[in-house]
């Protein structure tokens, strides 16, 4: 039973787990995902954590706190900075528990950790490895990262890795990225640690770097972030592209072998969407994204993050409904209602930092692992330090000709709109536009104010029930945070 509205990131705003791996265990989704520091120097530098919902409450997430320490791996290096957590994978085994599977950088191994209960206390059980005991990323092999698994309807387990980026010394740490795409090792389910594939490496056909060329992949060549998922009698390969900000997708009726491109999942700046057509115009700053499929009482949802703070290291989870039919996903759009089943209500308290498109006059940035100066975008920060000390996310430098928009709202009864600003803009008017590049709807006047203050007007009859809403400034020289914004 549905008790609170779904949000996009649809955890809190203090939560950054990026990389988020769904998976519905006794009528709850439990989300595993790397685990970003808010302004963290790094991907990963937290320890995992898990948060699960009620398959039919999607808004109403539960925190299980720390489900396991780095500290807790034998190789763990001393250095955590360039050492995190990557993006981890669960698989329920056949005696019932729960295995964690992940990567840490500077061990080149995929390491697995084990659990009673899905969100319990998690405790180091070993290292993949050949049947002679080598760790597989010990023999020379392209870099194992970020790894995926699937236990398939017969009791198969598959593990899907692979890296392609070239570019990244410090990741790499002296291994070579793959040059033939992801790569799949069967496990042994008996220990779910031996590897009974061959000691022969096996590519999926999901093509990168030279090989992608001509192909259906050239435009999506793989790049990391291993995910594989069932549908029917298909089966479907998630992964990040080399351009970094999607998720792409692959079907093949075998999951080891056979893989077609299939399409875009989902951009972290609306990327390939009309009116999109490259990272010049995205709609959201821009980095990496990483996530995978699930279905939920028949509806289908692409789970992936977007970036905050200004660089790539505050990420934060999101989710979309996406459309599948005849076996084909079509590119989901980014939203603020990604997981509610619907438009939010039009009636209520909004925070800022639900915005699904936030760009300024000279568009967004790609960003890096070093903060781009604040100039005249708009961008996502909060003025606390990590977790629960910072729960106040909103947008900062709401300025002039900026664009901060808002996906779906039903307004059919909505007679008023009211923002909670703080800054400066004497003069200067938000205005609220319900289509990207329409005339406004309403003006309100603004003012400077040095502490957060509510400005208000009514809003015009006649709205339908999806409405996007997009917030402007108008007039010279306006700068406010952009904290909130109430329907009445």
């Amino acid at each position: 039973m549905k008790t609170k509205q779904a949000f996009n990131p649809y955890l809190p705003s203090w939560e950054y787990v990026p990389d988020a791996e769904p998976h519905v265990v006794d009528g709850r989704v439990y989300v595993y995902g790397s685990h970003d520091l808010f302004n963290g120097l790094n991907f990963c530098l937290g320890d995992y954590v898990c948060w699960s919902a009620p398959v039919d409450d999607l808004g109403n997430w539960t925190y299980h706190g720390v489900i396991f320490r780095r500290e807790q791996d034998p190789a763990a290096p001393k250095l955590r900075l360039t050492n995190g957590l990557a993006a981890p994978d669960m698989v329920v085994g056949d005696d019932g528990r729960y295995y964690l599977y992940y990567f840490m950088g500077g061990t080149k191994m995929i390491s697995v950790a084990v659990c009673d209960e899905p969100a319990g206390q998690y405790e180091f059980y070993g290292y993949v490895h050949y049947p002679d005991g080598t760790p597989i990323g010990k023999r020379g092999e392209p870099f194992q990262f970020d790894p995926g698994c699937l236990k398939d309807d017969d009791g198969r387990l598959y593990l899907y890795t692979g890296f392609a980026f070239g570019g990244n010394p410090i990741l790499l740490d002296g291994s070579q990225p793959t040059a033939h795409g992801p790569m799949c090792f069967e496990i042994d389910t008996r220990d779910m640690l031996t590897v009974i594939s061959g000691d022969a490496l096996r590519y999926i056909g999901v093509l990168t770097g030279e090989e992608a060329k001509g192909t259906a992949y050239e435009e999506q060549p793989f790049g990391e972030a291993s995910s594989m998922r069932k549908f029917g009698d298909k089966y479907y390969f998630i992964y990040s592209s080399l351009n970094s900000h999607n998720l792409c997708y692959a079907v093949s009726d075998y999951p080891d072998h056979g893989f077609a491109y299939g399409g875009i999942l989902v951009s972290c700046g609306d990327i390939g969407l009309p009116g999109v057509p490259d990272v010049n115009h995205a709609r959201m700053c821009t980095g990496n994204t990483h996530g995978s499929l699930i279905e939920i009482g028949g509806r289908h949802y692409i789970f992936y993050h977007r970036h905050s703070n200004r660089k790539q290291s505050s990420r934060q989870a999101c989710a979309e409904e996406i459309r599948f039919a005849d076996g084909k996903f079509y590119q989901a759009e980014m939203t603020s209602c990604g997981l509610n089943g619907g438009p939010l209500a039009g009636v209520g308290h909004y925070p800022a930092y639900i915005a699904c498109n936030v760009y300024g006059k000279h568009g967004t940035r790609f960003m890096s692992m070093v903060k781009y100066r604040k100039g005249l975008n708009p961008f996502l920060t909060q003025k606390g330090g990590d977790r629960e000390e910072g729960p106040d996310q909103y947008v900062s430098n709401f300025c002039t000709d900026c664009t901060v928009g808002f996906k779906y709202f039903d307004l059919r009864k909505t007679r008023s709109l009211a923002v909670a600003l703080q800054g400066y803009g004497n003069g200067c008017a938000v205005t609220v536009r319900t289509e990207e590049h329409g005339q406004p709807i309403l003006r309100i006047p603004v003012e400077t104010c040095l502490e957060p203050k509510t400005f208000s007007a009514p809003l015009p009859a006649g709205l339908g029930e999806k409405e996007a809403l997009y917030f402007s400034v108008e007039g010279k020289g306006g700068s406010f945070d952009f904290i909130s914004f109430d329907l009445a």
